[in-house]
């Protein structure tokens, strides 16, 4: 970064160390009135700006917020997560090796009058084959 963008003109060129002790009005926008503002409040170097706590805090607050997801897009990005597994189940080779895109769908939660890709899933009772007929005469002797 050149630093010298974001300096007063009076300042550019000067070494780190000058700048720390430099008033408040060496940082680009930050005029006469702005100045006197916060010397009203006892800051009137570069170093005393940098060093006050409220600074500190709004800066770690916004460096840990851009590293945290919002409960929303965590949620969103967990369901996307969750979706991509779904349709291509790593541990599915076959889906995966032939590019076969399937939302697998647990059985119990299977519609079986109209979701006929899981229809043999689903339980169906079976009836029981009819009985051979016994007898002296079966067989025509």
């Amino acid at each position: 970064m050149n630093i010298d963008a974001i300096l007063a003109e009076d300042w550019r060129g000067k070494t780190l160390h000058a700048l720390t002790r430099a008033p408040v009005s060496a940082l680009r926008g930050l005029g006469e009135p702005e100045a006197a503002a916060l010397a009203s409040i006892g800051i009137h170097t570069v170093r005393e700006l940098a060093m006050l706590d409220a600074v500190r805090w709004a800066q770690a607050i916004t460096t840990l917020a851009d590293q945290e997801c919002s409960p929303p897009d965590a949620a969103k990005e967990e369901l996307l997560d969750d979706a991509v597994e779904m349709s291509f189940p790593a541990s599915d080779p076959i889906a995966v090796a032939s590019s076969i895109t399937r939302i697998e769908v647990p059985p119990e939660k299977v519609d079986a009058q109209t979701d006929h890709q899981h229809a043999n899933q689903i339980d169906t009772p079976s009836e029981a084959p009819p009985a051979p007929e016994q007898g002296p005469d079966k067989g025509g002797a």
